[in-house]
């Protein structure tokens, strides 16, 4: 009896035993978690902490970034500074002489040479020439010969004008077979201001030219080419570009004209296809006349862009004359085409006003 009593009692402690181990562990676990759980939260508060300082270091970053008035200033001030010595960049110098004949009242202009010139072309030179006339008339313009790849032109060439303007004008351009031919620089000298007691002969300074939109008819492109042997010459009108507008809704109805001269004479007349409501009419169109080897020396050709009407008279918008007996690019291209026989060389030419032209061929046209 006793030891079922021992046994009983022994029991009784060991439960009991059991019961305070496990409560002792829960107490243990809840401990750690309560711990962790303060861990947690302790290291958010820090990470907070640091992204908050980290979001200020950025805005304060972006703040010194993002100043853009500094910037644009910065760059208006780099801008200028490239732009500056372009406007100060030498255009060169030009050698003329000019002399008074009393007798015949005429005005004699030697364009001598030019010397310092920029170069205008991709191959570091140009390809220079002068153009000479009188203002504010400019009916009467004069040419020198082109002067392939120099910077130091040697011109040697005189025109004469009737004195009855104020200014003359001396530009030097860039000669440039598919393209407008730029101008390089400008002399001019008011009438007022020379003693024409005495031969004038100096070198002066090119100075920037002025844009001269206002006389702007706008351009053609044609190909010109002789054979001998056949005593051939076809001329092939390409097209035109900004011509000046002639209808009311600021456009044209562009067509071309031809005319073979010799000596003031007209010869032989052709003409193109009407181009309607366009100021960049394409033809692509060939023309042939029959010229001898004896003749083609004194022939020229006259290409007149005119402006269809249906109603009234079609108006000239403006005129090309080529042949060997005229000045500038337009003689240019016509010894090129000489030297080069059997093949088409095809070129730009800036149109020029009508009566200017006629006033070049003869009192027969």
């Amino acid at each position: 009896f006793k030891l079922n009593e021992f046994g009983y009692f022994f029991a009784c402690v060991y439960s009991f035993a059991a019961s305070s181990w496990v409560v002792a562990a829960f107490w243990i676990v809840s401990l750690c978690v309560l711990l962790s759980f303060g861990v947690c939260a302790w290291k958010k508060c820090l990470r907070k902490d640091k992204d908050k300082k980290k979001g200020k270091e950025k805005s304060k970053h972006v703040r010194c970034v993002c100043v853009q008035p500094l910037k644009v200033e910065i760059k208006k001030e780099t801008e200028l500074s490239d732009i500056q010595p372009k406007e100060d960049e030498k255009l060169g110098r030009l050698h003329f002489t000019l002399d008074y004949n009393f007798t015949d009242n005429m005005l004699v202009v030697g364009i001598l040479q030019a010397a310092g010139l920029p170069a205008m072309d991709v191959g570091g030179s140009s390809d220079p020439y002068v153009k000479v006339y009188l203002l504010p008339d400019k009916k009467k313009k004069f040419e020198t010969k082109v002067h392939r790849k120099t910077l130091e032109p040697n011109f040697n060439e005189t025109f004469t004008f009737k004195l009855g303007g104020k200014t003359l004008v001396m530009t030097v351009y860039d000669f440039d077979r598919f393209s407008k031919h730029d101008a390089i620089g400008v002399v001019k000298i008011p009438m007022s201001s020379v003693d024409f007691s005495q031969s004038l002969q100096e070198w002066r300074d090119l100075q920037k030219a002025e844009k001269e939109e206002s006389e702007r008819l706008g351009d053609i492109c044609l190909s010109l080419r002789y054979v001998p042997t056949a005593g051939k010459l076809t001329v092939v009108i390409l097209e035109a570009k900004n011509l000046k507008k002639m209808d009311v809704g600021g456009l044209s109805d562009p067509y071309v004209k031809l005319h073979l001269m010799l000596n003031g004479k007209r010869l032989k007349k052709k003409k193109t296809t009407i181009k309607k409501n366009t100021l960049n009419p394409y033809y692509n169109e060939s023309f042939s006349f029959e010229v001898s080897c004896e003749q083609i020396e004194k022939v020229q050709v006259a290409v007149t862009v005119l402006d269809y009407d249906k109603i009234g008279k079609n108006d000239a918008i403006g005129k090309v004359l080529l042949g060997g007996s005229v000045a500038g690019t337009e003689q240019h291209h016509w010894s090129d085409m000489l030297a080069n026989p059997r093949r088409p060389i095809a070129q730009w030419h800036s149109l020029q006003p009508q009566d200017d032209i006629n006033a070049l061929i003869a009192p027969h046209i």
